[in-house]
């Protein structure tokens, strides 16, 4: 179904699509990981997590009592290490042991150590309590993107590839709880510690601190250029990645193209190039981005040895005490990693604020037009009497494709849709679903207007098999009892010998037990289909619909299935979509289309006698 959107009205959209991936290479590496609005992104956020922020206020608070710890504890070995300095200067003058006594440090000591384990408790609360606050979030988003996407019109999926709707519903979420629980908690520490930490060291000499905020400007400063260039290289690494995924999935699922004509060896190369190209740019990007720490740390260390110099001259001169001199020295160290990692912090925050702006802006996409809240009720027993009421519709709101559409399909007729691709044969089909909204007139089955009744109450009216074959991993006995939950044994077999399926199905090892695998690739294309036919028959439907349902088997088992669809379309309103006129010469109805409007309908005799567009097509098959 979703391809006759494509098929049909999609055009533009693809052209913009081709556009984007004629673009320059650099123009698309430029398009970074940034969001587009971080206070709005944030915001919402904040507000997803109702009922939750105290975790995150509980985590901010212990982490800022964990940098206070850690910081006071410095300050306070300060003070700690001039007492047992001094008093061990006392016993060498004396020629006294030197002896820790609980009034001589003891007490001193065991505080440190409190105030150190302090700092450890508050840091242990506050990962503990942000992981919990990530994960309820996290889930929280899941659950409502798992809600959203059940009320997602199919123009989206239409519009969408895929692997983005996944990706948002998962890597997406998944990089936004991680930086969460690490990230955001870094990034409070990190400026914490490294504003505590120079604000302290002022207290005790202005000209070192100076010597330290010199070296750190530096630091940031590169740090700040090389992760600009490290995203950039990210970029093209992603996009090389995406490249050689889309040909291994193309080599993959084209393997018997591949083979037939013999372009195993073009393919391998392709895929080759791919991964060589991938290579090289995770190459640069990993050696760009192991290398910008350790030199930072050099940086870092630079400023620790003439701190130490500095330091050490005027604790000579006796300007700084010894226990100044190494509580100065820890803070230069404790405010080195975090400046170190700062710009790198920012820059996976910004990551996870885009990956979340990307969540939001699924959650905020049009959804269907809800259900009615007092649906109306069909008739029983339903007849199957189909209307189309001056129907109008387009794919997108500046083009319309069907302007005035009329139709009726009486109980028990059989209407037989024909036309080139792309007439808006499925169209018809979705609009008769709900697959899409009608933007004028109106659809009836059995004069109840499609849009008073639910989805649901509506498509369990109708049986369909399509073009495409859909089965899912697990026996065939389950998939043709896909529509009919609860169903015995005895139905499905007698659905499938309807359907011509049990002659083949009894072939197998385990009969209708057996395992249908990825694909269902251990069964032909033929098998499949005749599967799908079976799955249809056991719903007993009030109306069919037949989306080219032969067009996978041979002429001799259509044959045998278009009888069984006689009997089972027996009293049974049915539309049939058809390239092969051959299996709709005896329909009631032929609605012939082009470019979304009905130009003739009629019977078969009727349309060859008027020589239209019709009897053209015909006399193009079986002249």
């Amino acid at each position: 179904m979703p391809s006759e959107k494509n098929r049909e009205l999609d055009q533009e959209a693809e052209l913009m699509r081709s556009d984007d991936a004629r673009r320059p290479e650099a123009a698309r590496e430029e398009e970074l990981e940034v969001p587009e609005d971080a206070l709005g992104t944030a915001r919402r956020l904040w507000e997803a997590a109702s009922g939750q922020r105290w975790r995150l206020v509980v985590a901010c608070v212990c982490s800022v009592l964990y940098v206070a710890g850690s910081l006071g504890a410095t300050a306070y070995s300060a003070g700690l290490i001039d007492l047992l300095w001094g008093n061990i200067q006392q016993c060498y003058a004396t020629g006294t042991p030197f002896v820790v006594s609980f009034d001589n440090g003891g007490l001193q000591i065991l505080t440190f150590f409190g105030i150190w384990t302090a700092a450890w408790a508050a840091y242990t609360v506050q990962v503990l309590v942000m992981a919990s606050f990530a994960e309820r979030l996290n889930l929280r988003l899941r659950e409502k993107m798992a809600e959203k996407l059940a009320r997602l019109p199919l123009s989206y999926y239409d519009a969408h590839q895929p692997g983005d709707t996944i990706s948002r519903a998962t890597n997406d979420l998944d990089k936004l709880s991680e930086v969460l629980q690490r990230g955001l908690l870094q990034l409070v520490i990190a400026v914490c510690m490294v504003g505590g930490a120079i604000i302290l060291m002022a207290g005790y000499d202005l000209m070192l601190t100076g010597v330290f905020v010199a070296f750190g400007l530096v630091a940031s400063l590169v740090t700040k250029v090389v992760t600009g260039y490290t995203l950039k290289l990210a970029a093209r690494r992603q996009a090389s990645l995406g490249t050689l995924t889309g040909r291994v999935e193309e080599a993959y699922s084209g393997r018997a193209v591949i083979k037939a004509f013999c372009r195993e060896d073009a393919s391998l190369e392709d895929i080759r190039a791919a991964a060589e190209e991938l290579s090289d740019t995770s190459g640069t990007a990993d050696f760009v981005t192991n290398a910008i720490t350790p030199a930072i740390r050099f940086l870092m260390r630079l400023c620790q040895v003439s701190v130490g110099l500095l330091a050490g001259g005027m604790l000579v001169m006796g300007q700084i005490s010894v226990g100044v001199f190494q509580a100065f020295f820890q803070y230069v160290m404790q405010a080195s990693e975090p400046l170190t990692q700062l710009s790198l912090t920012v820059n996976m925050l910004q990551g996870a604020l885009a990956a979340a702006e990307r969540v939001f802006a699924l959650l905020d996409e049009d959804e269907v037009v809800p259900d009615p809240v007092r649906p109306a009720e069909l008739p029983e027993p339903v007849s199957g009497r189909v209307a189309f009421e001056h129907v109008r519709f387009g794919y997108a709101p500046d083009r319309t494709l069907m302007k005035d559409v009329s139709l009726v399909a009486n109980p028990g007729q059989k209407v037989a849709i024909v036309g080139a691709t792309g007439a808006g044969k499925t169209t018809l089909i979705n609009l008769l679903m709900r697959f899409y909204e009608v933007d004028g007139g109106r659809i009836t089955l059995d004069g109840v207007d499609t849009r008073e009744l639910t989805r649901a109450e509506l498509r369990r009216q109708f049986g369909m098999v399509l073009q495409d074959a859909w089965l899912f991993e697990g026996t065939i006995a389950e998939n043709i009892a896909y529509g009919k939950p609860g169903c015995t044994r005895e139905e499905v077999e007698a659905a499938a010998r309807a359907a011509h399926v049990d002659f083949f199905v009894r072939t197998l090892p385990h009969g209708y037990d057996t395992m249908l695998m990825s694909d269902a690739e251990n069964i032909s294309q033929g098998q499949r289909q005749l599967l799908t036919i079976a799955r249809a028959m056991l719903t007993d439907p009030a109306i069919l619909i037949l989306d080219e349902a032969t067009s996978s088997v041979d002429t001799r088992t259509e044959q045998a299935i278009v009888r069984a669809m006689e009997a089972i379309m027996e009293n049974r309103t049915s539309f049939v979509i058809a390239h092969r006129l051959s299996t709709i010469v005896d329909a009631d109805l032929i609605l012939v289309m082009e470019q979304g409007t009905i130009i003739e309908q009629g019977t078969h005799a009727e349309l060859l006698a008027a020589g239209g567009a019709y009897a053209e097509l015909y006399r193009s098959q079986f002249a």
